[in-house]
């Protein structure tokens, strides 16, 4: 394991940490890069701030708007993944999340009484959803959610801004959205896999050597039995099915985060065309991947 110097703070609700080379000057100036781009991206997509293009535009639901040349580039990847997935990675579930009781940020979620619940049905709209030249149209009632994508997005662009500061190659943890980018050092970086079931328990490591792996759990952004936000849109209802987290990587942690919510969803087929590792709800833990296997 090489020499790693470390550097962290909170964004997008969750814990980002910085790992480089040990000793190497351009370190702190490429974090404070990173810290940038992760405020940027925050006003951009947070569902929780008012200020947000993101709410901006959700609040315009019914017409058309004109959007940031990011933000529709965000939206097309979205659009781009509902289609490649078969409906699986939908964007317009921010209705099912709320009728879930996600309606707050996650920390404020844990920490009150949430409103009751209302009646779930099968939802997910993104079909209906229009971008063109800079103008987007969402079907009135319908509401993005771009959360778990923002933040892979926002991991890709931070770590290209560091890289541009200098550094060798940077590794950065967004909550389990990580992505090793640029001339990786000689040895890997170990990953652990947590188990689902125990914190601070590992199910075993991954070798990473560059790319992305992101981990989608039912059990992580949880507030109830049965309470999560990976929600089904088969069903409008928080995902019941047999996966209870999935591991995947990918060349980008925007796409790695498409694919571990399709993983978890798909189950154990998405394994025969994509590295993952999937805990099953009964126990079993299935993976395409070797024990402390390098991915790269």
């Amino acid at each position: 394991m090489p020499d790693l110097a470390r550097a962290g703070f909170r964004a997008m609700g969750t814990q980002v940490t910085c790992i480089g080379p040990a000793g190497d000057p351009a370190f702190d100036t490429a974090v404070r890069s990173v810290v940038q781009a992760f405020e940027r991206e925050e006003r951009r997509a947070s569902r929780f701030r008012s200020d947000s293009e993101l709410s901006r535009v959700n609040a315009s639901a019914g017409s058309w708007v004109a959007v940031s040349e990011p933000f529709a580039a965000l939206v097309a990847i979205a659009l781009a993944a509902w289609e490649r997935t078969n409906g699986r990675f939908d964007p317009t579930l921010l209705g099912a999340l709320v009728d879930a009781g996600y309606d707050r940020d996650f920390d404020e979620l844990l920490a009150g009484a949430r409103a009751e619940l209302r009646p779930i049905d099968p939802a997910g709209r993104a079909g209906e959803v229009r971008l063109e030249h800079g103008r987007l149209h969402l079907p009135d009632g319908v509401g993005l959610d771009l959360g778990g994508l923002a933040k892979g997005w926002t991991v890709d662009l931070a770590a290209r801004a560091a890289l541009e500061r200098g550094l060798p190659w940077i590794l950065i943890n967004a909550g389990g959205d990580l992505l090793l980018a640029g001339v990786p050092p000689e040895d890997a970086i170990l990953i652990a896999v947590e188990d689902p079931e125990t914190t601070g328990q590992d199910l075993g490591r991954i070798e990473l050597r560059g790319g992305a792996l992101a981990t989608s759990s039912v059990t992580r952004r949880a507030w109830g039995p049965g309470l999560h936000h990976l929600i089904d849109p088969t069903t409008g209802a928080p995902s019941a099915g047999p996966v209870v987290q999935a591991t995947v990587w990918a060349a980008t942690c925007t796409e790695a985060e498409i694919s571990s919510k399709d993983a978890l969803l798909q189950g154990e087929p998405f394994l025969d065309r994509a590295p993952g590792l999937l805990v099953l709800r009964d126990g079993r833990v299935v993976t395409n991947l070797e024990a402390s296997e390098a991915v790269e």
